[in-house]
């Protein structure tokens, strides 16, 4: 076994903060090893609904409601990633002896095999899952690749499943990287831009968590164009690969690893060992739409070429097998259903306004937007700009906790008024959506992407996504 939970847990008293779904494997693990669980959260049980009746079949004490976080005790306590780890009653648990920590961390500290962990303020999520499908490509039949983190499951309740063999691909948000003492084997910055402000103190500390991933990290992967990724660079101790949108200098890339980008229509790697460039494949075979998924494949064949022991020519056939048959992660630039010459694209997943100009960008269509949701205490201006300079943005529903302030800083846009944009507030998420149908017309594009986090309404975005789906698909 990689790691004994019974050893570790059993007999102790174990806290996890929060019943959601990251939780419930490992309070499963958990119980199994035989530890005495303690589970706090804010939601009485009603509202726990079939989580908190799983845990009390499970036996474990649960500890609801507004005064969940008093006086906490305990051997253990798994921080969920909402919580910040400088919180009072936390800092008093762990003045008190109580180890804390989190799945990740546990996770990351005893993982058997290579971890490749992306984070960033964009582009996450197809990243880590491009750089999974990639692996697999490569792989033998002796070797498995897990996807998981923010994306898709948690991963230490499968850590017993892994081996030396075997590979790890895991998004990694700001919220898992605060406070880690754990490292990657190939650390991936996508880029770093304003947001989780309503969480994170300030820029500075949002900076700070993302740029932990490449503590410790055998390999680092760096946004060329962005210009935090750059000073990042300038300090990292381990090998850098950079990736761009456009070739990077060779006098540059000479100073580190090398580097992947689009260069006469191939995505093309540098390789400053052997000092020689790579054309991989074509481009135009990739199925994703938009300069953002190019700028993905590049990121994610840099990962594979950091972590893998591998040739050019064989992670040029992997990535191109990829590039033409992978339509993209669920709630991402989602194709619902076309209905009387309109597409419907479910972009729930977009939950900052660059994310959102990433998915108008790839439109060329005119475009009717549904914008707006969970304050996340973020600048819109960035957003107001990307819509009135897109061109064929012509319609912009507006709804949710933020639909006011999106509102103000699209009239406060130099722009707006030529612009020729309807803008239209619906409050009611449903509405918003049937609003902006009735806008289209025959070979528009009707796009969910709300350039904010779903929390004023919705659970997650996945929740977001489907009943936009579901409205649509009822149209």
């Amino acid at each position: 076994m990689n790691l004994d939970f019974c050893k570790m847990f059993s007999g102790k008293t174990v806290v996890l903060l929060g019943a959601g779904v990251s939780n419930m494997p490992l309070a499963q693990v958990l119980t199994e090893a035989g530890a005495h669980l303690v589970v706090r959260d804010r939601k009485n049980l009603e509202a726990l609904g079939e989580a908190g009746q799983r845990l009390q079949t499970m036996g474990a004490q649960l500890i609801l409601g507004e005064n969940y976080l008093e006086n906490i005790e305990g051997d253990y306590l798994f921080r969920s990633p909402g919580f910040r780890p400088d919180l009072p009653q936390l800092l008093q648990a762990q003045q008190a002896g109580c180890v804390i920590t989190s799945e990740m961390e546990l996770f990351l500290q005893h993982a058997p095999c290579p971890v490749v962990g992306v984070t960033g303020s964009d582009g996450k999520s197809t990243t880590t899952t491009l750089v999974s499908k990639i692996l697999a490509q490569l792989g033998t039949k002796d070797r498995k690749v897990f996807l998981g983190g923010n994306i898709g499951e948690p991963l230490l309740h499968r850590i017993n499943d892994m081996t030396a063999a075997d590979a790890v691909a895991a998004e990694l948000s700001s919220f898992q990287l605060m406070g880690i003492d754990a490292s990657v084997t190939v650390a991936v910055i996508k880029n770093v831009t304003p947001n989780h402000l309503n969480w994170h103190i300030d820029m500075d500390e949002y900076r700070a968590a993302k740029a932990n991933i490449l503590s410790g990290c055998r390999g680092a992967v760096l946004n060329y164009d962005d210009s935090v990724c750059r000073t990042l660079g300038e300090s990292c101790d381990a090998p850098i690969l950079w990736f761009s949108r456009s070739p990077i200098p060779v006098d540059f890339m000479k100073d580190y690893a090398g580097g992947v980008y689009p260069k006469n229509g191939y995505v093309t790697l540098y390789d400053s060992k052997t000092d020689t460039e790579h054309a991989l494949f074509a481009a135009d075979v990739i199925l994703l739409p938009g300069e953002h998924n190019l700028e993905n494949y590049s990121t994610a064949v840099a990962a594979v070429w950091s972590l893998a022991e591998t040739g050019a020519d064989e992670l040029a056939r992997a990535a191109e097998t990829v590039a033409g048959t992978f339509g993209g992660v669920r709630h991402r630039m989602e194709l619902v259903r076309e209905a009387n010459g309109v597409r419907y694209y479910n972009s729930s997943i977009d939950s900052s306004p660059t994310r959102t100009a990433a998915a108008i960008s790839a439109h060329t269509c005119p475009i009717r937007i549904i914008c707006g949701g969970y304050d996340k205490q973020i600048p819109f201006a960035p957003l107001a700009k990307a819509l009135i300079s897109h061109g064929n943005v012509q319609t912009v529903v507006l709804t949710g906790a933020t639909m006011e302030k999106i509102k103000k800083a699209m009239l406060e846009e130099p722009g707006f008024a030529a612009s020729g944009i309807e803008l239209i507030c619906k409050p009611d998420f449903e509405e918003a959506v049937r609003c902006a149908a009735q806008s289209a017309r025959p070979g528009d594009a009707v796009l969910l992407s709300p350039a904010c986090a779903s929390f004023d309404a919705f659970v997650n975005f996945e929740k977001r996504g489907e009943r936009f789906s579901e409205i649509v698909n009822s149209l």
